[in-house]
């Protein structure tokens, strides 16, 4: 994991492959939205080139990011290491949400 200090807070990045069956559609992309709306820091996601903010559903599911799509998730601010990690477990889990 890179973690750097900026001025207005931490910047964590992580590459993870996408294990929800539905990948980030629908109910899982709410469910990430929901989570990541709870932090003060920025989320963003890039997948193929293209990048989406976190806390946005539209922004997600126009990522059309599938089961075993890899994404770069990076959060940025002053809760960025605990929003970090909330995120990846949402994003790892298998749990079918569809």
């Amino acid at each position: 994991m890179f973690m750097a200090q900026r001025r207005q807070g931490t910047e964590c990045v992580r590459d993870v492959v996408l294990r929800n069956p539905a990948g980030l559609h629908a109910r899982p992309a709410a469910t990430f939205v929901d989570q990541a709306s709870k932090f003060q820091s920025d989320v963003i996601l890039f997948k193929d080139g293209r990048e989406a903010n976190g806390k946005s559903i539209i922004d997600l599911l126009a990522l059309g990011a599938e089961r075993g799509a890899r994404v770069t998730l990076i959060v940025r601010g002053p809760d960025a290491p605990t929003a970090l990690e909330a995120l990846l477990a949402l994003l790892e889990s298998d749990r079918d949400e569809t």
